[in-house]
């Protein structure tokens, strides 16, 4: 018995079903990054109320594990409550202040960059002594070092720069991956 054509046909929906999931990643990379880069506030805007949303339904859930998991010990019990209400009270504020919620997370995400930024290069320029390309070690810590204390010194700046160029390479992503899939496998 030859299941050949069956497994040809198993083989054509694989690929066609890899070819539509590359699409569709590659038109939501598109999408994505066209809205950062059309309305980057209001986008920011967005992406803040999703992690707000993020942060009310993680307090609903330890709630609810806190009031109807009985075969959890008290305390713990007491503590998924309060975790619950910390992460509900959360939630309201950045709900209630979205804009300054987003503000605050692009300075948060700014200074954490910059940080790392910093730390990096510092790290390289430990590293200097072993590598085997001194020069190209050297100005790569130069340059991590400037760039992150840069962002340390206008973290807010720096995020909505790093927040364009995010949609810029969202846009390009995007297209190269729609054409990927239009060219994969054709079946």
């Amino acid at each position: 018995m030859d299941n050949t054509p069956i497994v040809e046909e198993a083989g054509q929906s694989v690929l066609k079903s890899i070819r539509i999931a590359l699409g569709v990643l590659g038109l939501v990379s598109l999408i994505t990054g066209a809205l950062i880069l059309i309305w980057p506030d209001h986008t920011a805007m967005i992406v803040g109320a999703i992690i707000a949303g993020y942060a009310a339904v993680a307090g609903l859930v330890n709630l609810g594990i806190g009031i109807f998991s009985g075969k959890i010990g008290l305390w713990t019990r007491i503590g998924y409550l309060a975790l619950g209400v910390v992460f509900l009270a959360a939630a309201g504020v950045a709900f209630a202040n979205l804009g300054p919620f987003v503000v605050g997370l692009a300075v948060f995400f700014g200074i954490f960059i910059g940080i790392a930024w910093i730390v990096e290069g510092v790290v390289s320029f430990f590293l200097l002594f072993d590598s085997s390309s001194k020069v190209w070690t050297a100005l790569y810590a130069v340059i991590s070092i400037i760039a992150g204390s840069t962002l340390l010194a206008a973290p807010l700046w720096g995020a909505e720069l790093l927040w364009l160029v995010l949609g810029l390479s969202l846009v390009f992503t995007g297209v190269v991956q729609v054409v990927r899939a239009v060219r994969f496998a054709r079946v």
